[in-house]
């Protein structure tokens, strides 16, 4: 697996509307692979649970957020701890249908499988 050097997925960590009442969140560090199989992103969320992540795909843009629940949360103000928050638009050839997710250790791995169409196939030659 090879780090994508050309951007399959668009960053919209800036584009995000404003929501009421809403912490402070900031853009989590991510790397973005790619194989021949599928896409892989995986965001470091320190201190983030799965009972305190969501992942969602609507229209064509996949965001997560996660919220710390660290021994840090609950010395300080929720106020002045920030979540973590970010979105991609996701590229055509993308199997929506197939995309999972795993959390461990605060690292998160979202599988983006590419559909048939877009994956390497090898072409019969027929003898003639």
């Amino acid at each position: 697996m090879k780090m994508s050097t050309d951007r399959n997925l668009t960053d919209r960590a800036e584009s995000n509307p404003e929501k009421i009442q809403q912490r402070p969140a900031v853009p989590p560090a991510v790397d973005i692979y790619e194989s021949a199989e599928e896409l892989l992103v995986v965001a470091d969320l320190p201190g983030v649970t799965q009972d305190r992540l969501a992942i969602r795909l609507e229209k064509g843009e996949l965001s997560f957020e996660g919220r710390r629940t660290d021994a840090a949360e609950r010395e300080q103000s929720a106020d002045n701890l920030p979540d973590f928050r970010r979105s991609f638009v996701v590229p055509q050839g993308i199997d929506a249908e197939k995309i999972s997710a795993e959390l461990q250790a605060g690292v998160l791995r979202i599988h983006l499988p590419k559909s048939a169409s877009l994956k390497p196939r090898q072409i019969p030659i027929s003898a003639g």
